[in-house]
């Protein structure tokens, strides 16, 4: 069943779903950027392997590939490579099941919300960037 109020909005809505899925990582990644010393002590301290390495990555991957996620560039493989990140970033920054309330809550809701994020990502992955996209062009 098609959906008369969507009709011809397709693409727009696709642009708005890349942006406001990666709108969220492009902040937090130029954060990471910015302030990088912190980032790689924030990566000691969750205990991530190589968290020079670990820095660096979640660099490129919250702040250009979610750029070119925006841009629709190259949107489905980056959106299946982006929900690998974000599932690998609950696993290590989000273990509710190690914790005790109220610390258990508050990352179990954060796990949960990256979950959702890779639900975005998996749709838009099937779904394509849309004609208003570099994919496009």
């Amino acid at each position: 069943m098609r959906y008369a109020l969507f009709e011809g909005q397709r693409d727009i809505i696709l642009l708005l779903a890349r942006i406001l899925l990666m709108t969220l990582f492009v902040l937090a990644g130029w954060g990471k950027l910015t302030g990088f010393d912190g980032t790689v002590a924030y990566m000691t301290s969750l205990g991530a392997p190589a968290p020079t390495l670990a820095a660096a990555v979640a660099v490129v991957m919250e702040f250009a590939v979610a750029i070119l996620l925006i841009l629709g560039f190259y949107t489905r493989p980056l959106a299946l490579l982006f929900a690998l990140f974000v599932l690998g970033t609950a696993l290590i920054g989000h273990p509710f099941w190690n914790m005790v309330d109220p610390e258990r809550s508050a990352n179990m809701t954060q796990f949960l919300k990256n979950m959702s994020i890779i639900g975005g990502l998996l749709a838009l992955a099937v779904a394509g960037p849309g004609r208003i996209s570099l994919d496009r062009r």
